[in-house]
């Protein structure tokens, strides 16, 4: 019989509604029933796309004998960490607290007042690799539960005291902001950056985009060609390497190994979203033409499979599949039969059936070999198998590669496809209305810019309140749930404003400073930055974490930072500059302190110290404004804010950006370069634009 999971949206809690655990969802039911029976609670975070956490499923929660000891024991919860990341940054804080590090699945153990008080990644059923057996573990706690409860609490109310001090930073130390600041950040980069492979660490490498988008935006503001080279270098190996996916586009999760060849095969939106905006940014700064074709099919892969008919982008899609050869073998195909990587990888002997004459050839650039050639092979699953790599990228026509990738892939959808999870995440969507509306703006490819406009009318229309000041966090199969946090309004600003920028619609605008003001007035912290989620919500949490650092997505404090910046400049309202100074300030120690860790804030840094400025082009539509509007966006220009409108759009447009209401429409369209409120003389030749442009960097 399906447990309680089976009346859950969530696509992560529905994957275990026929364990034999009697899983619930985090909910005061379940809080309720560990006080009622005082026992401990069990909370198993993971997520729909994660490889351990099928692993631990298939091995562990599908055991009858495990479950019952689970059952008996404790009360057992399941959660999805990208449907509560509020829930799963305090309990991964306490984890790597007690363990030295953390990961999925964590399974953590708490009092019935959700205190902590042991936890761990991945156990095996039975004790092996120097970890303990889960169902040994289990018995374990249950007997320290029942003979050692007073010292149990007493380490819990420790732990609690010590996370509540780590996430909340209450005492952070303010440190005046400078250039000498961002000087230290370029050589710490330095310092980590791979000369030879490219990246900032060994293996496993992880994409890291917002590393990428400080460096970009270093040589843009400095003329820093170190910047631009390790940024670009880094952005060429991932493209070539087997970390993207040759076939189909689209980069996978990270690389098991230093030269970006063996992926851990999950595909992420995050991920991709912002490497479709460095991408961009990286043809703004060079036109790379191979840079220019990783974009195209990292931006198609988005629409082909993680885009739904309603607009919105879906969340990820699995590492695991079945191989086509077992899903012939009467199984079925269940997920039991998955392997990492088996909708992807290839043999000598496929390629060569699939391409016939150009089979040579392709093996050749892509280095698909008879023996397999997969450097690592963390599961031992790639044994013959190749997983397709760009060695030569300038060996075949690019007219010929097309072909044989699109003759594979089209072989490749016939396989198994990996599960996707389908859940909406408004924060996840914002990234990727930055993507698509930074693509348009470095190609001019008008199918982008449609693909950003659908996001938004979806977001607009599926997830947010009437008012459209409100957000909720995630949206399935018409149903919203858990009242939006920090990263999903500061995302969505930062993604209109970049739209705003590509199309000009000022309903887009005016939709960022409503949710600008909203999280200002839910999340803002005392002395800067933002709280994780709003006063009032999530009140069985003994913290509200505060967001103050960038990983493999950026911080809420630091996004909605540089989207006040950006705000103040076209609005002048004193209130989106404040918070921009505060945040800054509060957080600049912590960014000396670790600046690969604050990359992105680095970046919104640079903008607050260089100074933010607009162009505001008035009759875009008129003869001259494409012209106009061509130069504005030529190049990367990450410290300018563009704002345009016609005769149709200049009333609105005045209603939010004040010295549009003091402009008038011309014979010819015209340009002013504005800082700090005050405009230029109107500009209708490029030339003279341009120039104006460069002397103000």
């Amino acid at each position: 019989m399906p447990n309680r999971l089976a009346l859950e949206k969530n696509p992560y809690l529905l994957q275990h509604k026929d364990n034999p655990v009697d899983w619930r969802p985090w909910n005061e039911e379940a809080f309720a029933a560990a006080r009622q029976s005082d026992r401990p609670l069990l909370l198993s975070i993971g997520y729909a796309t994660c490889h351990w956490c099928h692993v631990m499923e298939r091995e562990s929660f599908s055991d009858p004998k495990i479950a019952a000891l689970m059952n008996d024991r404790f009360i057992c919860v399941k959660l999805d960490r990208e449907e509560r990341p509020d829930v799963d940054k305090i309990y991964m804080t306490a984890v790597q607290a007690m363990a030295g590090q953390g990961g999925w699945p964590l399974n953590v153990f708490l009092t019935p007042q959700l205190k902590p008080f042991f936890g761990g990644t991945y156990f095996p059923p039975g004790a092996r690799w120097g970890r303990p057996g889960w169902a040994e573990l289990l018995e374990r706690i249950s007997e320290l539960w029942a003979t050692r409860r007073p010292d149990i609490e007493t380490d819990a109310e420790r732990l609690t005291q010590s996370v509540r001090g780590y996430v909340c930073r209450e005492s952070e130390k303010g440190l005046k902001p400078s250039q000498s600041l961002l000087v230290a950040a370029d050589l710490a980069v330095a310092e980590a950056f791979d000369a030879q492979l490219g990246g900032f660490s060994p293996a496993p490498k992880f994409p890291m985009p917002a590393i990428q988008r400080f460096l970009l935006h270093r040589r843009a503001s400095v003329g820093d060609a170190t910047a631009k080279s390790m940024a670009v270098e880094t952005l060429r190996a991932m493209c070539r390497g087997g970390i993207f996916d040759q076939i189909g586009g689209g980069f996978h999760r990270y690389s098991t190994d230093a030269q970006w060849r063996v992926p851990h095969f999950e595909k992420m939106l995050y991920d991709n979203a912002q490497l479709l905006e460095n991408l961009a940014d990286a043809v703004l700064a060079t036109g790379d033409t191979e840079l220019r074709r990783a974009l195209n099919h990292t931006a198609e892969y988005l629409r082909r499979d993680l885009r739904g008919e309603h607009g919105g982008f879906f969340s990820a899609e699995d590492a695991d599949s079945v191989p086509a050869e077992l899903a012939g073998d009467g199984s079925g195909g269940s997920h039991q039969h998955a392997q990492e990587g088996a909708f992807y990888v290839w043999t000598e002997a496929e390629i060569q059936q699939a391409l016939g004459a150009q089979a040579a050839a392709f093996c050749r650039r892509y280095d698909i070999v008879s023996d397999g050639n997969a450097l690592a092979d963390p599961n031992d699953e790639l044994r013959g198998k190749n997983i397709p790599y760009d060695r030569m990228p300038n060996e075949l026509h690019e007219a010929q590669s097309e072909s044989a990738r699109d003759r594979l892939r089209s072989i490749r959808d016939r396989r198994p496809r990996p599960q996707r999870d389908d859940k909406c995440l408004a924060s996840w969507n914002g990234l990727a209305l930055s993507g698509f509306s930074r693509a348009f703006i470095a190609t001019g490819d008008a199918a982008l810019l449609s693909l950003a406009e659908g996001a938004a009318d979806f977001l607009r229309r599926e997830m947010t309140g009437g008012d459209g000041r409100a957000l909720w966090h995630r949206w399935r199969d018409g149903e919203c749930a858990v009242s939006g946090m920090a990263d999903d309004y500061a995302y969505v600003a930062c993604g209109l404003c970049d739209l705003y920028e590509a199309g000009f619609d000022p309903e887009r605008l005016a939709w960022a400073v409503d949710l600008t003001e909203a999280a200002l007035a839910r999340f803002a912290a005392p002395g800067g930055g933002l709280f994780q989620t709003a006063v009032g919500d999530a009140k069985e949490l003994f913290a509200r974490p505060l967001e103050d650092h960038d990983g493999v997505e950026p911080s809420a404090s630091a996004v909605l930072a540089g989207v006040a910046l950006r705000l103040h400049s076209l609005t002048g309202a004193a209130k989106f500059r404040d918070y921009a100074d505060a945040t800054i300030e509060r957080f600049s120690a912590l960014a000396a302190e670790r600046p690969m860790s604050m990359s992105y804030f680095l970046s919104i840094l640079d903008r607050a110290l260089i100074g933010t400025k607009s162009v505001l082009v008035a009759g875009s539509n008129l003869p001259g404004g494409s012209e106009l509007l061509a130069v504005a966006r030529s190049g990367l220009q990450p410290n300018l804010v563009t704002a345009a409108f016609t005769s149709a759009t200049h009333k609105r447009l005045s209603e939010i950006v004040p010295v549009a209401a003091a402009i008038h429409l011309r014979a010819r369209a015209a340009a002013y370069v504005c800082i700090s409120g005050a405009c230029g003389l109107p500009i209708e030749d490029p030339a003279l634009l341009q120039r104006v442009l460069s002397s103000e960097r």
